[in-house]
């Protein structure tokens, strides 16, 4: 059973994720088609971050941010060794307005659904 309403997810995701195939090709494709769903969904935003935009600063590391419903955030930057937690709402802020950067270096939406589409063509030809 999911939840109501539904939380609001907005996902950028690296164009290396996407060139990189699985070992098994049904695998690969099945992954992007899920992807695709996802990103249809109306509580869903997904952008790539392509090539073109360079070297960025979460190239090493992801982040989460999580709002809550009285408008206090948290941030989770995670990279290949250690995560790490916090609350403190300037580095929060910092956070977020890195995420800000970053959104605004990828697709949008709607031509990042037709990056995946795109992707998904190409492969099956």
């Amino acid at each position: 059973m999911r939840q109501k309403p539904e939380p609001s997810v907005r996902i950028i995701m690296d164009e290396y994720a996407f060139r990189r195939p699985a070992a098994v090709q049904k695998t690969w494709e099945e992954q992007l088609i899920r992807i695709e769903a996802v990103a249809m969904l109306p509580n869903v935003a997904l952008q790539v971050l392509p090539f073109t935009a360079g070297l960025h600063h979460h190239m090493h590391a992801s982040l989460t941010l999580l709002w809550q419903k009285d408008a206090t955030g948290v941030a989770y930057v995670e990279g290949s060794t250690r995560g790490e937690l916090t609350e403190d709402p300037d580095s929060v802020l910092r956070h977020r307005l890195s995420y800000d950067r970053l959104r605004d270096m990828a697709l949008s939406p709607s031509d990042s659904l037709g990056f995946i589409r795109d992707l998904l063509e190409e492969h099956r030809s």
